[in-house]
């Protein structure tokens, strides 16, 4: 019976020990989050403006005022950035389309001549030239 009693307490004190526990994480997790949470609002507060300043940001320039060079240069840098992809894309593309065309006429180009190959075999008659021209027909 002694033995039971030890049992019993050593869970009681093991579920009294968790319960501990538990709760200091929760704690601590609540602390977490919180920080978490501020340093959220001062990333945010970084990275988005005041609507005052987006709003006067918007109607600093008018459609029909002239650009900044800033701009110009940035809106020139890519196009040129856009034209050099597009040049390098048809480049490639035509390579591309010229390396099949030219192993299609090598192909065929072999087949021809092997095919002119087997017919000279076949129609040779032990006379040099093997041509149809110089055959004699009596």
């Amino acid at each position: 019976m002694a033995w039971r009693h030890i049992v019993f307490l050593s869970c009681l004190s093991a579920i009294v020990l968790l319960f501990l526990l538990r709760e200091g994480v929760a704690v601590s997790v609540g602390a977490r989050q919180a920080t978490v949470e501020e340093d959220q609002e001062g990333a945010k507060q970084e990275i988005f403006t005041q609507a005052s300043d987006a709003s006067n940001f918007l109607k600093k320039r008018a459609k029909r005022s002239p650009k900044s060079q800033d701009e110009v240069s940035a809106e020139n840098r890519q196009t040129q950035w856009a034209d050099e992809l597009r040049r390098e894309y048809s480049e490639e593309q035509r390579n591309e389309s010229e390396n099949f065309v030219e192993e299609h006429t090598d192909e065929q180009e072999e087949r021809s001549r092997e095919a002119v190959e087997q017919w000279r075999q076949w129609h040779y008659d032990g006379l040099y030239p093997s041509y149809l021209y110089n055959r004699h027909h009596i």
